[in-house]
């Protein structure tokens, strides 16, 4: 068979293919389904079998719903909500503002050619791609009430008596919260940056012409233009915080006592301190129902097509 003959045979065969799928999507979706069922929806109906389960680390249980109800009824549960709402409802709210008024400088110094928001934006970043692990540890150093603290040493400075920053139970959810905003704000001010940008500057030009102030243009243009990205930021924030402990566990270990023991780590101490592989999974189970929960309640404010 010559090479030309070989060449039509093949695009014969391409052209056949491409038409027997030009109007089917599975076989296109095909790869992507089994790879998210094979790494995300296999663990979640793994965890999910677990919870009807006695099992610990140790060894594989039987079949029960005692796990269910221990977990559900552990007395220690509904702190661990409190502190988590606490953390998640503060995060939501600090990354939501500063994401916005970062990206408010940015977008306004882009427009004016002012040096250094090239710089800015790059440094709001570089909080982003640090490791939770790594971003309590230096959090830890500069709440640290030890002489070499790095808050604690500037009160000092000024005359200002040290504060309890990780051991007052009324402070460290606090703390935590604050730690928590300086590592997620850079996503929410790349999700606003890129709203803002997609904003007809026509708008703001019509306003100026009327004689509209900045605060009404913020009011009544840039706002309700940024309604879509608002929503969706919260619901990629609050996925994320509800499954955050790494910061957690370097940053405070969920003290004092368990005023910052969020439900993530709550899960992580059940099934790694207590081995107690089911009840961990039920609260697992638990997060991801107030996630989707929380998710879907979210999407209930979502602009439709025909309101855009």
């Amino acid at each position: 068979m010559t090479a030309t003959t070989m060449e039509g045979s093949r695009s014969l065969r391409e052209t056949w293919f491409q038409r027997r799928f030009a109007g089917a999507p599975l076989p296109w979706l095909l790869p992507v389904i089994v790879v998210i069922g094979l790494f995300y929806l296999y663990p979640v109906l793994e965890v999910i079998r677990l919870s009807f389960t006695d099992s610990t680390l140790n060894k594989d249980g039987n079949y029960t719903l005692f796990s269910i109800v221990t977990a559900l009824s552990s007395p220690q549960l509904p702190g661990v909500l409190l502190a988590s709402v606490e953390f998640v409802g503060g995060s939501i709210v600090g990354q939501q503002l500063l994401g916005l008024a970062l990206a408010l400088v940015v977008i306004r110094g882009e427009r004016r050619k002012l040096f250094g928001t090239t710089v800015l934006r790059t440094t709001a970043l570089v909080a982003w791609v640090v490791p939770g692990i790594a971003g309590g540890i230096i959090w830890q150093m500069l709440f640290s009430e030890a002489p070499f603290g790095g808050l604690n040493s500037m009160l000092r400075l000024i005359h200002i008596a040290p504060v309890a920053w990780l051991s007052d139970p009324n402070i460290a959810p606090w703390s935590t919260v604050l730690s928590n905003i300086w590592r997620g704000t850079a996503f929410s001010m790349v999700v606003m940056y890129a709203a803002l940008k997609a904003i007809d500057p026509v708008l703001y030009e019509a306003a100026e012409v009327d004689g509209a102030s900045g605060s009404q243009q913020l009011r009544f243009i840039t706002l309700p233009q940024l309604r879509m990205a608002i929503l969706v930021n919260m619901i990629l924030i609050t996925v994320q915080t509800m499954n955050t402990f790494d910061a957690i566990i370097s940053l405070t270990g969920g003290g004092p006592g368990r005023a910052t023991e969020v439900i993530a780590l709550y899960a992580y101490y059940t099934v790694f301190r207590n081995y107690d592989l089911s009840s961990g999974s039920v609260i697992s189970v638990l997060m991801l129902v107030i996630s989707m929960g929380l998710a879907l309640a979210y999407a209930v404010f979502l602009p439709r097509e025909t309101e855009s």
